[in-house]
């Protein structure tokens, strides 16, 4: 049976087509305004992965204003098999803008607003997927073996102040009642590798891109060249999805990140965050640990071009602690109208984190096992007209699980087959 969350939904399915008509109304600019860093950008912008977009450094006129936007909304029917499978319908979304004035000619004050519907997009169980867990529903349960809708209508809303040092080299301070501390890789929403795939990783929660939605975010970004160098302090307690809010919180953690850009189409990233949290399903944890290493690639070959992405997470959780390691790897094939794309997750979970009745140990309280999951899938784009793009897709998911868990799903190794549907746009107003 197809379900849908209808308390809301009707509201959020006008709600997002109607946005993406309003960012269609901007003058485009072109579907290359979603290209990867420095394939897109003019001389006076630089690529924001924050925004995954092009952001004004510095603008022509004392007084000017750029406006700019993007969105992309999917469509998934998801076929999840065994005994904690559905099949269910869900709606991936997100959409952004930006507001940036400059003021003289090495200034620039942004204003980012990044949004989404999902909260009403998604099924109340959330968005199907094996093996994933992360975060609580309103009435206090678990998502488990499903993606949580992130935080609706208000997933980022950023200040930033961006000065112009000398060539090459910015200085950039912001603030963000809800937003992206500085630890993680590039978040997966934003990665051009990724921008097919409407899945969150596996790794999400585990030391990769969590902290992409933080709260009370205060920081600071040095650009030198090929070197940039980002620091925030934020609050530790993660958003809950359930709720329609934008609390401030004390400023008790603190992440650094550094980012080294070997060629324009190839850079390294790496950080560390200590953050105070509490979290119900780690009993006695008060802080973690998340460590990150990534790597970002593209590559053009006889025509085609290809976006890859190397990532290597940690979370070490205390005082008991508690850890897990993650990878990821995946990237995107693109041809004409065809993109074919893929991603490989290995990682570490918890039987307590995925409620396995019975697990045994394979020490002292050591309830870990690796399990892996591979996706390939393909997507046929159609041009609408300006920035408009229209896809139509599907892709196939194999999980691995521990035989000690195949009880639980029915099989060691559960095929997940989707239907996917996606719409995307960008435009911009000077």
């Amino acid at each position: 049976m197809i379900r849908m969350r209808s308390r809301g939904a009707r509201a959020a399915l006008l709600w997002t087509p109607a946005l993406a008509l309003l960012l269609l109304s901007l003058p485009t600019i072109g579907a290359e305004n979603a290209a990867p860093p420095d394939h897109a950008c003019a001389a006076n912008e630089t690529w924001d992965s924050g925004m995954a977009m092009c952001m004004p450094s510095s603008m022509p006129g004392t007084n000017s204003t750029v406006v700019s936007g993007q969105f992309y909304l999917f469509g998934v029917l998801s076929d999840v098999p065994g005994p904690r499978g559905v099949t269910q319908f869900a709606a991936p979304n997100m959409f952004m803008l930006d507001i940036g004035r400059a003021f003289g000619p090495r200034q620039v004050l942004n204003l980012d607003f990044m949004g989404t519907t999902e909260l009403w997009t998604y099924p109340y169980r959330g968005y199907p997927l094996l093996l994933q867990i992360g975060e609580e529903r309103s009435n206090g349960t678990p998502y488990i073996d499903a993606q949580h809708p992130h935080t609706s209508p208000i997933m980022g809303l950023t200040l930033s102040d961006t000065v112009t040092l000398r060539e090459s080299s910015t200085l950039k301070l912001f603030f963000a009642p809800r937003g992206e501390s500085t630890d993680g890789p590039i978040p997966f929403m934003h990665r051009q590798s990724a921008r097919d795939d409407p899945d969150a990783p596996l790794g999400h929660h585990v030391g990769q891109d969590v902290g992409h939605i933080s709260s009370t975010v205060l920081g600071a970004q040095l650009t030198l060249g090929q070197v940039t160098i980002e620091t925030s302090a934020f609050n530790g307690t993660e958003p809950q999805p359930g709720k329609v809010d934008l609390p401030l919180g004390p400023l008790n953690s603190e992440a650094l990140r550094i980012t080294y850009a070997f060629r324009p189409d190839h850079s390294a990233m790496t950080s560390v965050a200590h953050v105070q949290q509490e979290d119900p399903a780690y009993l006695g944890a008060t802080s973690a640990t998340r460590l990150s290493t990534s790597l970002y690639d593209r590559f053009a070959v006889d025509g085609a071009t290809i976006d890859h992405s190397f990532v290597v997470g940690r979370i070490n959780r205390y005082p008991h602690r508690t850890s897990e390691t993650s990878l990821l790897d995946e990237g995107v094939f693109h041809r004409g109208q065809s993109d074919v794309w893929g991603r490989i997750e290995v990682l570490q979970r918890l039987a307590s984190e995925l409620a396995i009745p019975n697990a045994p140990l394979m020490g002292a309280d050591d309830d870990r096992r690796w399990v892996w999951s591979l996706t390939l899938g393909y997507t046929h784009w159609t041009a609408l007209g300006g920035s408009l793009q229209f896809g139509v897709g599907t892709s196939l998911t194999l999980d691995v699980i521990p035989s000690e868990w195949a009880n639980t799903y029915g099989d060691r190794t559960p095929l997940t087959a989707r239907l996917i549907i996606q719409l995307r746009g960008s435009g911009r107003l000077r």
